[in-house]
């Protein structure tokens, strides 16, 4: 059933009712402080503070610019999350709760407007990085640069970039790219990642990646390269046969790898937490594959080390 997202109350009331006195635990955390930054016209990313306790996870609940419920379980040692697919120029109100032994204990709500669309840069060919963007003059003691956009991990509906800073460092980067549609599209990045999957992109699409360094809100460097996404079908067999397990063990590594139980946590309307175990050996990375409502295949890749994922 599709969630109810809370009247339109001011922010600071907080609704103490949901947690009263007689069912709180020892320690009654406390949820401050919902702010939003790095705003583009399709993403907007939230920062919030625990002042006291701890909660076991977290929930964020807004509508999408069609006036759809839409919600985002969020790992209960987080501070921050970026929200993806929005709408340029839209007004969001978004509702943070705090969730402890199953209940909501606390919320905090906050507005905010996404940027109007911006031109991408240029279709200049790739080499050609715009050093004016950041003159000599404006640019800080130590020179931060970027290195090669390389990709990886190629599907129908994702794909996996990774770069370097051979030099210096930055405080946060932007990714830029037209949809399928030609429209653009914006994902910021913590400053200290090295790789992203851009997921929802359509098959056998061309697409060309812009990769901003951004340091005390100027862009100081810019990388780019151009992928085409998987085939659709044709390349992403979803295996309700076994057949493709059966190959796999005449070619297997000395030391074998066994996945565990695949179980699912965090159920909303709009999306759905995996969790699995590795009860033998280790593998390189995972990739999880599904049909989405209109039938069509998608491939999420994940990194090797991780036993959960969120598929919004």
């Amino acid at each position: 059933e599709e969630l109810s997202l809370p009247t339109e109350e001011p922010q600071h009331e907080k609704p103490q009712t949901e947690a009263p006195t007689s069912e709180a635990t020892p320690a009654q955390p406390v949820l401050e402080d919902l702010r939003a930054s790095s705003i583009t016209p399709s993403s907007v990313q939230l920062h919030w503070s625990v002042p006291k306790g701890s909660f076991d996870s977290f929930t964020l609940q807004y509508r999408d610019a069609q006036g759809q419920p839409q919600a985002l379980p969020i790992d209960g040692g987080s501070r921050s999350v970026t929200v993806p697919g929005l709408s340029p120029s839209h007004r969001y109100r978004f509702h943070l709760y705090g969730l402890r032994g199953g209940k909501r204990i606390d919320r905090v709500s906050t507005d905010t407007v996404t940027a109007s669309e911006e031109p991408l840069p240029s279709e200049e060919p790739q080499q050609e990085k715009p050093k004016t963007e950041a003159p000599a003059s404006e640019a800080l003691p130590p020179r931060a640069e970027l290195g090669e956009l390389k990709v990886s991990s190629v599907t129908p509906s994702s794909v996996q970039l990774h770069w370097t800073v051979p030099k210096g460092s930055f405080d946060s980067f932007m990714l830029q790219y037209r949809d399928a549609q030609g429209q653009p599209q914006a994902l910021p990045i913590d400053g200290g990642s090295r790789l992203v999957t851009v997921p929802g992109l359509s098959p056998s699409h061309r697409y060309r990646f812009h990769l901003y360094g951004l340091r005390g809100g100027k862009r100081i460097d810019r990388v780019s390269t151009d992928t085409v996404t998987g085939e659709g079908e044709g390349e992403l067999p979803l295996t309700s046969e076994g057949s493709e397990t059966e190959a796999i063990s005449s070619d297997a590594l000395p030391a074998r790898a066994v996945l565990g139980e695949l179980k699912f946590s965090s159920v909303t309307p709009s999306s759905v937490q995996l969790h699995w175990t590795v009860p033998e050996g280790s593998f390189d990375s995972f990739t999880l594959q599904y049909r989405d409502a209109q039938g069509q295949p998608q491939a999420l890749p994940i990194d090797g080390g991780s036993r959960s994922v969120t598929v919004p």
